[in-house]
Order: C-alpha cells, then sequence, then structure tokens
C-alpha cells in the first residue's frame, strides 16, 4: 500500500483512507493532496481499507463505531443532480422492457467492486421478483460506462446504472429506464479512529470540492459520484431511504 504524504512543516498530517475503484491513483492523489493542501488541510492520502491510523476515510458500507454500531457519514457522495443516488436498470427502448420479470434468462451487465448500486441492489431487486440469475448471465463490468457499452454492444440485455449518471445518455442512446430503486447512502466520508479537529479543514474542503473542478480526482470515485454533501444538505427528505 502506498501513501503519498502532502503536508506543511507546523502541522501534523491528516490520514485520509479512500476505498479507491480503480488501480491507477497517482494523478488523482496527487491532485487531491495538493487541494487539500490548499485548504489548510495537509493530508496523507492512503488507498485501501482504513486502519487505526485513519482520521477520515471514503467508504461503500457502513462504518462501525467503537460500540459497535453503524456510523453515520459526515459527508454523503451524491450525483450528478446533488441528490442521493439511485440504482436503476437500463434496458434498449426497442426491446420494450416494462417489468423486472422481463429479465428472467437474460444476459445482464453489472459493475464490479464495493458500491451497492453496482450489483447489489440491482440484483436484490431482481430476485423480490423472483428473477435470480447464474453467474453466465452476469457480465460484470469494470465501471458504469463500460456496463453500457456491453448493453449498446448488443452483448447483454439490461445494465446497471445510478439515475443521475445515466439519464443524459437515454435519449441519444435509444434507452429507457427499466427499473429504479429508492435514493441511497451508498457511499460517502467518515471519521476514523484517528480523527482530530484539524480534520475538519478537509471536511469542509471535500465539501466544496465537485467533479467539475477536477475530474482528475474523480477517476478513484464511481462515475455517478459528483460531489460530496452534509447528511442533511441539500437532501430533502423524500431522498432519505
Amino acid at each position: 500500500m502506498v501513501a503519498l504524504a502532502v503536508h506543511a512543516e507546523d502541522q501534523p498530517a491528516v490520514e485520509v483512507t479512500i476505498e479507491a475503484v480503480t488501480a491507477v491513483t497517482a494523478v488523482a492523489r496527487f491532485r487531491l493532496g495538493r487541494y487539500l493542501e490548499s485548504a489548510d488541510c495537509p493530508a496523507t492520502i492512503r488507498f485501501g481499507e482504513a486502519d487505526r491510523n485513519t482520521a477520515l476515510a471514503f467508504r461503500f458500507s457502513p462504518a462501525a463505531d467503537e460500540a459497535g454500531e453503524e456510523a453515520a457519514p459526515v459527508l454523503v457522495a451524491l450525483n450528478r443532480q446533488r441528490r442521493l443516488p439511485q440504482p436503476v436498470w437500463v434496458s434498449r427502448r426497442t426491446a420494450g422492457v416494462t417489468a423486472l420479470g422481463q429479465l428472467e434468462d437474460r444476459d445482464l451487465a453489472t459493475v464490479g467492486g464495493a458500491d451497492p448500486l453496482g450489483a447489489d441492489l440491482p440484483l436484490a431487486a431482481l430476485g423480490g421478483e423472483g428473477v435470480r440469475p447464474g453467474p453466465e448471465r452476469l457480465y460484470q463490468a469494470g465501471d458504469y460506462s463500460s456496463a453500457l457499452g456491453l448493453l449498446l454492444h448488443n452483448n447483454t440485455y439490461a445494465a446497471v446504472s445510478e439515475l443521475g449518471f445515466v439519464l443524459p445518455l437515454l435519449d441519444s442512446n435509444g434507452l429507457a429506464v427499466t427499473w429504479a430503486g429508492e435514493p441511497v447512502m451508498a457511499a460517502g466520508w467518515y471519521r476514523g479512529p484517528a480523527w482530530r479537529s484539524g480534520a475538519l479543514a478537509c471536511e469542509q474542503a471535500l465539501q466544496r470540492l465537485s467533479r467539475a473542478d477536477d475530474r482528475q480526482v474523480f477517476v478513484i470515485f464511481p462515475e455517478w459520484v459528483d460531489g460530496f454533501a452534509g447528511p442533511q444538505q441539500q437532501i430533502s427528505e423524500d431522498d432519505v431511504q
């Protein structure tokens, strides 16, 4: 595991751990570190699982506090619409798919990794309709664009995606949303065991950061992630599951 320290001489570095969706992290690490330093948050950025030295961690699965209870994120990941993400199944309009039951015995594209939107939630929705595709029916892509590519090239009958990410792509590609799940807190920033007040500057800086600001930083996050906000900020009650 490689770490990069970016810090001023008079300030101890804040350890930031990121559960990245890609192994190509060098440029993103450098640019994110430089951004945090400019926001008065000298940081050591690590990729992988959080440990006892972690002050802030980006992760998908819920974190647990010292009492073993599920911890709440200090920042949640938002989609392009600046809302909580929604898992979706997408199909070609010409296929005329109007119900999940029609995906029985069909080849389907999912996204690998820990992101629950990439497979777990969409497959659970299928299971709720009695559709349980075997491994031979699932094509695992590396990201959401690749999953859509499998669908557009007729390799699969449907593909998983995220609503805010895929909406701008529907009309131009002749696609339709077959199913949309409820908004979920799929990922976010959690405070780790080594959190201290100096990490507040990092939290504030991350809250200001958006994909439009630096796309090279965001390659380490799922394609649907556009930015971050406090759990109650810019999120209506209807967004929270």
